[in-house]
């Protein structure tokens, strides 16, 4: 029974992702593998992968080496399969003919005898943070060149003095930075917090704004405590924010050009911090499921995030975000909306506070927390904003009907 070489190649792991760097060997070089079956992890600049065996066979060898990047389509190993299981996993090729007397042996474009070439087709599609972007303030072609060469943004040079006219930054005063940075300590920013640098430098391009609001969170807290398993706080606000939007998705359009583009469904995700950076898992037309149905997907994504591997159907394709800023003890902030996105709902932490009651003629201790609401403020204007926000809160007033 003849056999072929299959390669094992880097697929493309999302819309924005050039490369990715091979961080574990899940199979050992002569262990059995079955197509699909996981057998290398490596990371993106958003999460943690796997690369599967492309047909059943034998696992010959590994070609990549640990904690190195491979571009996309790059060779990672290779399996020995069969002719018959190379044909189920439509990657067999005719058998060559016996070659002539004398004759060079034929070789493949992938670079060894009988190696199969594969084409590279996408896993993971619709990331939030797709990356690439140039810098907004004026650099000349000359300093362009530079910065790309060195793969820089204009923001990096936030904390360089410009020489030049108008205080801009010359060629000169670049070089004069990346010498005095020689004689630093550095150390490797993680793929995943380049990343989410990227997305936040091209958020903060739009003026945007925020709005707070002082919010009772007793009736919350009541009902979380009679419910088993018992969702988070950030769930009731999120589920709160998707009624809102359900009744109006105005608010959560993007403008593009002279035209607002709204939201297809009410997708919101929600931002879990995970190692050097923050993920921001989805869930799903939210506006039509009540909280019991959230909860266990909710925690699920949470683990998962926390795992860095969240699977493709909950990344990307959002139209808001909340983020607990209160677990760090915080009670207010100013969160920046994903790029595509054009609002972040934020939740404080909760503080006992007095409060007026008119009935009892007295002041009574309530659990207060602040939301936030930072915007896009080309689509919407503080009043809008305010009124979204209120919405939100008198909906938390009634957390039985969320």
């Amino acid at each position: 029974m003849s056999h072929q070489q299959i390669p094992i190649i880097m697929p493309q792991l999302g819309e924005s992702i050039a490369e990715a760097t091979v961080i574990n060997y899940l199979v050992p070089p002569g262990g059995e593998v079955r197509m699909d079956q996981d057998i290398i992890e490596v990371e993106t600049s958003k999460a943690t992968m796997a690369v599967t065996a492309p047909c059943d066979g034998r696992l010959k060898d590994y070609t990549a080496k640990l904690n190195e990047s491979y571009a996309v389509g790059a060779v990672l190993g290779h399996i020995e399969a069969t002719r018959e299981a190379a044909a189920r996993a439509g990657l067999d090729q005719p058998e060559p003919p016996p070659a002539a007397a004398g004759a060079a042996p034929a070789t493949t474009t992938a670079g060894s005898a009988g190696e199969i070439p594969r084409q590279v087709v996408p896993t993971v599609r619709g990331l939030p943070v797709p990356a690439s972007a140039e810098g907004a303030s004026y650099m000349s072609p000359r300093m362009k060149a530079r910065m790309a060469e060195l793969g820089l943004h204009a923001a990096d040079l936030a904390g360089i003095a410009g020489s030049g006219a108008a205080n801009r930054v010359t060629i000169d005063d670049l070089e004069k930075f990346l010498a005095h940075l020689e004689g630093l300590r550095l150390t490797q920013a993680s793929p995943m917090r380049v990343a989410v640098a990227d997305a936040m430098r091209r958020s903060w391009t739009r003026p945007l704004a925020t709005v707070g609001l002082p919010t009772r969170m007793d009736a919350v807290l009541a009902h979380r405590k009679s419910q088993n398993p018992k969702p988070g706080p950030a769930l009731y606000a999120l589920r709160a924010l998707a009624i809102a939007l359900g009744e109006n998705s105005a608010p959560a359009g993007r403008l593009i050009g002279s035209k607002i583009a709204h939201p297809p469904a009410i997708d919101i995700g929600f931002a879990v911090e995970a190692e050097d950076g923050v993920l921001v898992p989805v869930l799903r037309g939210v506006d039509r499921k009540p909280i019991a149905e959230l909860v266990a997907r909710y925690n699920q994504l949470i683990d998962l995030a926390h795992q860095r591997k969240l699977p493709p159907e909950a990344s990307g394709g959002s139209i808001a975000t909340v983020t607990n800023f209160g677990t760090f003890g915080l009670v207010w902030a100013t969160p920046i909306p994903l790029p595509e996105q054009t609002l972040v709902l934020g939740l404080g932490a909760g503080r006992k506070a007095p409060f007026w009651d008119e009935a009892k003629g007295q002041f009574v201790p309530v659990t207060e927390a602040c939301l936030t609401l930072s915007f896009d403020h080309r689509v919407l204007d503080g009043g809008a904003a305010g009124r979204l926000l209120t919405r939100i809160a008198d909906l938390l007033q009634a957390p039985e009907n969320l």
